[in-house]
């Protein structure tokens, strides 16, 4: 019964039979070894796995049975990595084997392995930490000998020996059994050792040492070596001595006095053969050389010597900086004590009826009090006077911070709480819909806050920008209008009301070609969400605040789709929130050109249609997992989990998905995370045996809809809105 529900999962990813490609070894000799892999009800690792192996004809076998522990019927794969150069790449072995294939599954692969490492893994979503490295050596088992290294040292010498004006040192190691994998070389007897990868030249007058080692693919290591010569100026007439300079530098007390540290910095020039070396002396001690700032920590009068001397050998004469080093006052070290209570009625749940009132107090015994601020939903921080009362219906967060004088920041916390109707205040009634940072006129960001204002309603809530506009004065005239009460109420000053004015002539909005506006086809009514239509698994419902929310106990992956009418090229807003439980993260998505769903000649199941003829638009940041992160255009177009901006869990996030032609653009919150050409002849990534490609994909119009994933991957959705471009 397990297995039958991973069916869907399997032909996603393209596992349903056992792929094994490597060397041809049908005519070849058989087999010296067999490797062997099992695997059971864990996901986070193999229950066993080779380490090493020796290179020639192998027998991989790969069991993941009732007899290696799977009771649940789990799938696995055995998939051997050729994308990565610092791997062995020479085999492509990718095996699906579960409890319940035909194999009952044990399966084998026969392939030529050849010396150095193999990475494999296995591909199934969430089953990202099975992976593991195999080290392969030439043969007569493992690889225990140490690379073979070492170094010439070339240029001009002279009759002593000693090389002239400069020394190359090259390093080179081999290794007949599992290959060389890094060289390394140390400056000096206790240098610190870094990775060689070009000859070393060593221009500095004075005898050298120059230390090496070699390791292997196994992991051993050769023994130190060591390559020691002289180098000497060549000939020169040059007589005069550096010139030298010192400089202090650091935080001064009102004596002059430096608070903790001082720095001080040597610097030193010679036009005739160059400075050789520079050295410094603490108050009396022992010379040292000098390669970078000196920081003196110790409190006292301090003194620090320096000297320089040409690669000639002329000495410049010794010079020296005096001053003095105070230790630091105590420092308030210690955030502020914050907290926060919200009141207001409640019903029999807990909700609070019509509004809550949240009031936040800080106290600090240091350095005092900075400022407090707080986020209402996600939202940027702001200034906190007085307490906060929040009567829009729904499920709400404010988070909350204060600083002191020091620096020291508490952590913020959160309360957390929701409001249902009744009583209090209605909900603000505000033109549009915008809970991004910044306020946005059209595409133009402007960088100014998105700020609550006196009717409760966000700046960018009061610029209608997103409906049909006949002219581009009359579009000027309404936001003139808006940022005229706005400057005049004390919410927004002349520089953000010229900045928003100037935006809304730079959005180009009303004039020809952009008068149309965005037409809402889930508005938070009832009647809205009835002409929607879900398929598959799962299951949406409508929230009382006109959002909707995947369920938590209608099993299976389905879509909640838009049947009335096909999209040519268009621009699809809407926000989600990531509302999976616990520490875990949604996974959803958004589905765009594909054909009906009902009927299709070559898939039965409805929620598939759209999954291999349409294209899914990522919704996922957890950060481990599936590779495709926010953003990303499912199978085709990677996005990795630093592209795809995350935002705090919880968070409502604006989504814009932007079709022309065969070209996708996907927005977040107003930044574009990525761009997509659906040209032909691309494979879906990992491979899915039936999986058409974008061959299958190029519709020049189709239908939207929102992704269910599973009860654990609890997404919501609002305010879903289409303009045709």
């Amino acid at each position: 019964m397990y297995a039958a529900l991973f069916v869907a999962l399997l032909m996603v990813l393209g596992l349903t039979s056992t792929t094994a490609a490597a060397r041809p070894d049908d005519s070849g000799p058989a087999a010296a070894q067999t490797l062997t892999w099992t695997a059971d009800n864990d996901i986070t690792k193999y229950k066993s796995a080779p380490t090493t192996a020796v290179a020639g004809a192998t027998t991989i076998v790969f069991e993941n049975s009732e007899a290696t522990g799977n009771t649940t019927g789990m799938p696995h794969t055995l998939t051997f990595d050729t994308s990565d150069p610092e791997y062995n790449n020479d085999v492509t072995l990718n095996i699906l084997a579960n409890p319940n294939d035909d194999q009952g599954g044990k399966h084998t692969a026969e392939v030529t392995l050849t010396p150095g490492r193999y990475r494999y893994h296995c591909t199934i979503p969430g089953h990202g930490s099975m992976q593991g490295v195999l080290v392969v050596t030439a043969g007569g088992g493992e690889d225990s000998t140490a690379p073979e290294a070492s170094a010439k040292v070339e240029g001009t010498t002279n009759a002593d020996g000693a090389y002239v004006g400069s020394a190359t040192v090259a390093v080179t190691a081999t290794d007949e059994g599992s290959g060389v994998a890094t060289i390394e070389y140390a400056l000096g007897a206790d240098g610190a050792w870094q990775p060689y990868t070009a000859p070393v030249v060593v221009d500095q007058v004075g005898t050298h040492k120059i230390r090496y080692r070699a390791t292997d693919k196994a992991g051993n290591a050769s023994a130190e070596k060591s390559a020691d010569f002289t180098v000497v100026a060549p000939p020169t007439d040059d007589k005069t001595p550096p010139e030298t300079s010192a400089t202090v530098a650091g935080e001064k007390n009102d004596q002059g006095q430096y608070v903790g540290m001082a720095t001080v910095t040597v610097t030193a020039s010679d036009t005739g053969s160059g400075v050789n070396k520079i050295e410094y002396a603490l108050g009396d001690g022992a010379w040292t050389a000098y390669t970078a700032p000196v920081m003196v920590h110790e409190a006292g009068a301090r003194k620090v010597r320096y000297r320089a001397a040409d690669k000639a050998g002329n000495q410049a004469a010794e010079k020296s900086v005096e001053f003095t080093v105070v230790a630091p006052p105590v420092e308030d070290r210690t955030p502020p004590e914050t907290s926060a209570k919200v009141e207001g009625d409640k019903d029999s749940d807990g909700a609070y009826l019509g509004r809550a009132k949240v009031t936040v107090t800080a106290t600090d015994a240091g350095s005092g009090l900075d400022k407090v601020e707080y986020s209402l939903d996600g939202g940027p921080y702001l200034a906190y006077g007085s307490p906060v009362t929040v009567d829009r219906v729904g499920r709400h967060g404010v988070a909350y911070r204060a600083s002191d004088k020091a620096g020291n920041t508490a952590a913020a916390k959160t309360v957390s709480f929701t409001v249902t109707e009744g009583g209090g205040v209605p909900s603000p009634n505000c033109p549009e819909y915008d809970e991004r940072l910044t306020v946005f006129v059209g595409t133009v960001d402007t960088g100014i806050p998105n700020r609550v204002t006196n009717n409760r309603c966000r700046v960018g809530e009061l610029i209608e920008d997103e409906k049909e506009w006949t002219s581009q004065a009359l579009f000027l005239k309404h936001v003139k209008g808006v940022t005229d009460k706005l400057l005049k109420a004390g919410e927004i000053d002349r520089r953000e009301y010229n900045k928003i004015n100037r935006a809304a002539k730079q959005s180009g909005i009303g004039k020809p070609g952009q008068t149309e506006g965005y037409r809402t086809i889930l508005d938070g009514t009832q009647k809205s969400f009835d002409q929607w239509e879900q398929v598959g698994g799962g299951k949406f419902g409508l929230n009382a605040d006109g959002s909707i929310t995947s369920s938590t106990s209608v099993e299976g992956m389905g879509m909640l789709w838009f049947p009335k009418r096909k999209y040519g090229d268009f621009s699809l807003k809407l926000q989600w929130r990531d509302d999976a439980p616990g520490n875990g993260n949604a996974n959803g998505g958004v589905f765009a050109r594909f054909p009906q769903v009902h009927d299709h000649p070559e898939e039965s199941r409805p929620e598939w249609v759209a999954i291999k003829y349409g294209h899914e638009l990522q919704i996922n940041d957890r950060p481990d997992g599936d590779m495709y992160k926010t953003g990303s255009v499912y199978g085709f177009d990677r996005v990795g989990l630093a592209g795809a901006h995350v935002t705090p869990k919880g968070t409502w996030n604006d989504y814009e998905i932007k079709v022309v032609d065969q070209h996708y653009s996907i927005y977040r919150n107003g930044v574009l995370i990525n761009e997509f050409d659906n040209t032909g002849g691309q494979d879906f990534t990992p491979p899915r045996g039936d999986d058409p490609g974008t061959d299958g994909r190029r519709y020049a119009s189709g239908y939207l809809g929102l992704q269910v994933h599973s009860v654990s991957d609890v997404v919501s959705y609002r305010d879903v809105r289409v303009k045709e471009l």
